[in-house]
């Protein structure tokens, strides 16, 4: 994944705590706001209560980008597999980790900051250790297929699931 700093804004990721759930719940439901204005209601729609990003926690690594003292990106890491998630569709390995969510704050999005959120991701994994990183999107525009696509994601197919049509994506890691 090639590197792209964004002029002016310069982040540093570290793991989150629970005196982060508020702003986590915060920025979420804000890109999720930005999300339906932008699209329509869907299931991206869905808003995150404080409790909700402090049990993510319990079961999840979530790296928090940070500018100064703003959060300015969330990104979730889990190695059990999601629900919605058919394995057949990935390539098979012995340590994958699921991207189980992400959000940029809505004022600083399509900066870059995003695939900079996913290279620290991809550095988190590597020192896991994790051979790949998958996920699912929406296979709507909110879906950011093509986000993930263009930080060296694949396409590995496309399932409905529970009437939700969704794409799956991984990353080999090296």
């Amino acid at each position: 994944m090639k590197s792209v700093v964004p002029v002016g804004v310069q982040l540093t990721f570290h793991d989150a705590t629970l005196d982060d759930v508020a702003i986590i719940a915060a920025l979420q439901n804000a890109a999720a706001g930005a999300l339906t204005a932008r699209f329509g209601a869907g299931h991206w729609s869905s808003l995150v209560t404080e409790r909700g990003a402090a049990l993510s926690q319990r079961h999840s690594r979530v790296r928090l980008g940070r500018s100064g003292k703003r959060v300015l990106t969330v990104v979730r890491l889990a190695t059990k597999k999601p629900w919605a998630i058919d394995v057949s569709y990935f390539t098979p390995v012995k340590r994958p980790l699921y991207l189980t969510g992400m959000a940029v704050s809505v004022a600083h999005q399509e900066q870059g900051l995003g695939r900079l959120a996913l290279q620290d991701a991809c550095t988190v994994a590597r020192s896991w250790p994790a051979d790949a990183i998958r996920l699912d999107a929406y296979d709507a525009p909110a879906g950011a297929g093509d986000f993930y696509l263009k930080c060296g994601f694949k396409e590995r197919g496309r399932v409905v699931y529970r009437d939700d049509p969704l794409v799956y994506y991984e990353l080999l890691l090296e």
